[in-house]
């Protein structure tokens, strides 16, 4: 039977599995069936230490798990826990892709961008462009889990192409590959000239964005992104939302609800 988390309540569940993905990440898995949608996300607690909002990264009837990059306080210790271990889970919640599987699309990665991508991916065609960058090799989700080819670059060369993942779709569109849509996870730079690009090849682009978060269901505003909350109108957004979407890669809110530069927000996100 599917479950739906409740918005308010927590539903306690205890790791079943966890897999270490490299030296700065993790993924915890749990014995749960629920809805989901490729993109969407759920909150989850650690009892005494915070809660915090995590991309479903594998879903099947009776299973999901999140992947966890250890930057800040919360996600080392989320990293830290093993089997057994008990935390809290709300949703799922907000707005995920919009799937067209029959299509000809490609799906644009950078680093731990793959997490919310990678149920998108296991849902399309097997002809789908699959383009996956990282700082180094280490940073390189999931290299073997997919049966689509995938196309890889690193920023120093030590896996892939030496280069950026928008040199390799700018190449993918160059050599007259016709795509009816991108989607695109990772640093929001990186998604905001994925999305220029797009938009100069008249190619539709859906994004998935971040943004600190409270409640998870559009009542707090603490992830509210120029005129729209990400919590509940995204965290996808289409082409025509971000044309008018003035924060996109430019600002963002600290938890104090301090309107920063998105460079210094993320150095915040990251303690």
């Amino acid at each position: 039977m599917m479950n739906t988390i409740t918005d308010q309540k927590h539903i306690m569940l205890r790791v079943d599995e966890k897999r270490i993905e490299g030296p700065a990440f993790a993924t915890l898995f749990f014995n749960y069936a629920m809805p989901f949608k490729p993109g969407q996300f759920i909150m989850v607690w650690i009892p005494g230490v915070d809660e915090k909002p995590y991309t479903i990264c594998f879903h099947s009837k009776d299973r999901f798990a999140i992947t966890i990059e250890a930057k800040g306080i919360f996600s080392q210790k989320a990293v830290s826990l093993n089997k057994g271990d008990l935390v809290g889970i709300r949703g799922p919640f907000g707005n995920g892709f919009d799937i067209q599987p029959d299509h000809t699309v490609a799906v644009v990665a950078g680093g731990c961008g793959m997490a919310p991508l990678a149920p998108l991916v296991e849902m399309l065609n097997k002809n789908t462009t699959v383009i996956h960058g990282a700082r180094s090799k280490e940073y390189i989700l999931y290299p073997d889990r997919f049966d689509t080819q995938r196309q890889f670059c690193t920023d120093d060369g030590s896996f892939g192409q030496k280069g950026l993942v928008t040199d390799l779709l700018e190449k993918e569109i160059a050599s007259g590959r016709q795509f009816d849509m991108v989607y695109t996870c990772g640093p929001e730079i990186m998604m905001y000239h994925i999305f220029n690009l797009c938009e100069t090849h008249h190619i539709p682009c859906q994004v998935s964005l971040e943004r600190y978060m409270r409640c998870g269901f559009g009542v707090c505003g603490a992830c509210v992104c120029g005129k729209q909350l990400v919590c509940k109108d995204g965290p996808v957004f289409g082409s025509g939302e971000l044309r008018e979407m003035n924060d996109f890669n430019t600002k963002a809110l600290l938890k104090s609800g301090k309107d920063v530069e998105l460079s210094q927000y993320f150095s915040w996100r990251c303690k």
